[in-house]
């Protein structure tokens, strides 16, 4: 039995108090109907769940791939997120997103502090025909994921409550900052012309770089240190992981219209288009290479494409995220072949998948956006004879991965010298599932 902690709970007993008292219970003056649309707000409360769904596929996606002690703990990392991340979200998550602009890197959190003023806010001014809570909730499902995403990398030997702990941080100062400087009309990325549609740069960028420091900091688990395989516990998890990731990234990329209009119908049908050509790519790519065509690597291909595609979905053509998802599949593959070749021990490839799949889709963005698609492109890509946006995004992409990267692994340390993030060598060998949560996979 660990050591009793209180602190935990009293802080949510502080959260719950402070919610029901008045200035702070979220009571509206008023419900802003006007400029409302019912169809829009209808498929952006799909799209918000669809988006929520992706984080239990990602759990089966993770946890399909760990050992067999490790299958639990893997799954409740991206479950927990979905609690921990949707309470701070409301006290002051939201607020650091999508606040005020404080000099273009971060909100005011005092404006919608315990959600003061969405309820019956106006909307959203990029969003101006759903509800402002609608958007929230929606932006929500990606802060959620974000963390959950870092997971990965670290699997197999961090401390869940240490791991908590990073991920309220890393919200705090790395996810709230990047999603205001990208997607905030006064956000210092936003004025200098860079196009995320979807969250390449704010959710996978992000992930990806602080998976990285994740796995350099934590260093290598014992077994990959002996060379030992264990094969993955579950791959029809893994299967199913994929298939709900897939399902719910329409939610994630055609969602980001914010409306039920042609655009969120564009990004529907390039998120499939990138997903299919990814996947052949991955096992094609093995394929060349002599490899057999595998589950696992069709799975993680497809994802890649997911990744991929997220930045560009609503800036380029269909045939286009064919192009996309080849070109990202490879990459990543390559990448990841390289990694397993390494030292560095990203456990289920974060990084490669992630990190690069979102740095492929951000350039692609800068090559492939086009007006045609969407009236909002100001500056065409490169394919279009414009230079502009691509050298934009070469320097932003420099700059979002040297902040995520540092801070990051700056995070991590403080984390450490809170609570140990590594657990002990008799629990790694033990499996988390037992040493962590007394839990453990009965196998058929």
């Amino acid at each position: 039995m660990q050591k009793p902690n209180y602190i935990p709970l009293i802080l949510l007993g502080v959260v719950a108090v402070l919610g029901v008292i008045p200035g702070f219970n979220g009571v509206p003056t008023q419900i802003v109907t006007e400029g409302i649309d019912t169809g829009d707000t209808a498929w952006m409360l799909v799209a918000t769940a669809l988006v929520l769904l992706m984080t239990p596929g990602l759990a089966y996606f993770y946890g399909g791939m760990v050992n067999n002690k490790n299958v639990i703990s893997t799954m409740l990392q991206s479950f927990v997120a979905m609690g921990v991340i949707s309470i701070l979200w409301v006290v002051v998550g939201f607020s650091l997103a999508f606040g005020s602009s404080i000099g273009g890197f971060i909100g005011n959190p005092m404006d919608h502090f315990m959600f003061k003023g969405v309820l019956d806010g106006k909307p959203w001014s990029l969003a101006s025909t759903i509800p402002l809570v609608v958007f929230a909730f929606f932006q929500l499902k990606f802060a959620v994921i974000t963390p959950a995403l870092v997971t990965g990398s670290m699997a197999e030997r961090v401390n869940f409550r240490s791991y908590v702990l990073f991920m309220i941080l890393f919200s705090l100062f790395v996810y709230a900052p990047l999603a205001h400087m990208t997607w905030h009309p006064e956000g210092i990325l936003f004025k200098l012309g860079v196009l995320d549609f979807a969250g390449g740069t704010v959710v996978h960028m992000s992930a990806g770089w602080a998976a990285l420091a994740g796995a350099l900091y934590l260093k290598r688990r014992k077994s990959h240190m002996e060379a030992s395989h264990f094969p993955p516990a579950n791959i029809p998890f893994v299967l199913l992981g994929t298939g709900l990731l897939w399902f719910g990234w329409f939610g994630f990329n055609a969602g980001s219209a914010v409306g039920a209009s042609p655009l969120a119908a564009s990004a529907f049908a390039t998120t499939n288009t990138a997903a299919a050509a990814a996947g052949l790519a991955w096992v094609l790519f093995d394929s060349a290479k002599g490899k057999k065509v595998s589950a696992l690597g069709f799975c993680i291909g497809a994802v890649v494409g997911l990744v991929a595609i997220t930045p560009a979905a609503g800036f380029v053509t269909i045939p286009s995220a064919i192009f996309i998802g080849v070109v990202g599949g490879i990459v990543s593959n390559y990448v990841a072949h390289l990694r397993s070749k390494s030292t560095l021990d990203d456990t289920l490839d974060v990084f490669p998948c992630h990190g690069v799949g979102g740095m492929v889709g951000m350039l692609m963005t800068g090559i492939f956006a086009t007006k045609a698609v969407n009236s909002g492109v100001a500056v065409e890509g490169l394919a279009f004879g414009e230079t502009g946006l691509f050298i934009t995004h070469l320097i932003a992409l420099v700059g979002v991965s040297a902040f995520a990267f540092i801070m990051s692994y700056a995070l991590l340390k403080v984390t450490d010298l809170i609570l140990p993030l590594r657990v002990s060598e008799e629990d790694e060998k033990e499996g988390l599932d037992i040493s962590q949560h007394d839990e453990y996979l009965i196998e058929a």
